[in-house]
């Protein structure tokens, strides 16, 4: 008898280790492996959209869409932002050049001359001029600056006192007035042409919602610590959805 009760029990544990595990939600959209460009297309981002949603739609992958839109890490889009869905005008590189095989037969080859200076690096590009005569968002200190190609350095970091003036840096109409944006506190998007934005992050009070059309140095918040470990603003001025250094359009002061 217990010889049969212990083969009984080896069996059911041989079961239980044999069990598959069926997840739920396999109608989800599946990650997309090769993306399917579409060149002339763009789309514009709605209020819940996300860069992987867009992207999935679209067949194409979520880390093709952020590269082809210049957008980094942790690829935070904007309502109202325009996405391009095919690469940038890439140009072809130049093939190496290969040594001249010309020299006649007995003549020894002379090693290659090496520069004593490296090659002269491209100059960056000019800024993108803008239509609009920028303004400050609020009084303060400059405690954090914009560093291209940092996706955590892409902005201004003006420090100041818990309440004070956040206002609009030009004209433009509001198409964001939330905290859903994780890093940024309430944060208010003012888009002010089809090319141009900017944006206003961890304020302690909204004063405007979405919709609402502003003018330059209006108020439309007041300085917090929302998503901060200090009262401040984090202000950023984005370029067809790439984010510029706002110190290239701010006045000076």
């Amino acid at each position: 008898m217990r010889i049969v009760v212990l083969l009984v029990s080896v069996l059911l544990l041989a079961a239980c280790g044999s069990s598959r595990v069926i997840r739920e939600g396999g109608s989800a959209s599946a990650p997309v492996a090769r993306s399917t460009p579409k060149p002339g297309q763009s789309v514009t981002v709605q209020r819940g959209d996300t860069l992987y949603r867009i992207a999935t739609g679209n067949g194409i992958s979520a880390l093709d869409l952020a590269m082809w839109n210049g957008i980094g890490a942790p690829y935070t889009i904007y309502p109202g932002q325009r996405l391009r869905l095919y690469p940038g005008g890439a140009t072809a590189s130049t093939p190496p050049r290969r040594p001249s095989t010309g020299a006649s037969a007995g003549t020894a080859q002379r090693p290659p001359v090496q520069p004593t200076q490296a090659p002269p690096q491209p100059a960056a590009p000019p800024p993108a001029r803008s239509p609009f005569r920028w303004q400050w968002p609020t009084d303060g200190q400059v405690i954090g600056r914009y560093v291209a190609n940092d996706p955590t350095k892409q902005g201004l970091d003006i420090a100041g006192t818990g309440g004070q003036a956040v206002r609009a840096a030009a004209d433009g109409v509001v198409v964001y007035s939330g905290s859903g944006l994780v890093g940024y506190g309430e944060l208010i998007i003012v888009k002010h042409d089809e090319q141009w934005l900017s944006a206003y992050g961890h304020n302690r009070t909204r004063r405007v919602n979405e919709g609402e059309r502003v003018s330059a140095g209006q108020q439309i918040g007041e300085m917090g610590r929302t998503g901060a470990a200090r009262d401040m603003l984090h202000f950023e001025i984005r370029y067809n959805g790439k984010p510029v250094d706002p110190l290239s359009y701010l006045p000076a002061r």
